[in-house]
């Protein structure tokens, strides 16, 4: 193989892509009959880069954002 780890069932890798992969479907895939292969890779692209990875909330940020944890970490213009 790849050098990729492998994971069992049940381990907290095959959780998250399950998570990821179901949430995919739901928001991306279900939601419309896709014609073109190029317009569902854009919408897949826009949607993992646009929201799924800046947008969504993570439990290992206190259930925050990204975009939200960089604002309460990152010092404003206004507190320099």
């Amino acid at each position: 193989m790849l050098g990729l780890p492998s994971t069992a069932v049940g381990d907290c890798y095959d959780n998250m892509m399950e998570s990821f992969w179901r949430t995919l479907h739901l928001e991306i895939l279900d939601r419309k009959k896709w014609k073109i292969r190029d317009e569902l890779a854009n919408a897949i692209f826009e949607w993992i880069n646009c929201w799924y990875n800046p947008v969504r909330r993570h439990s290992s940020l206190g259930m925050r954002s990204p975009i939200e944890f960089e604002k309460l970490r990152t010092p404003s213009d206004h507190d320099r």
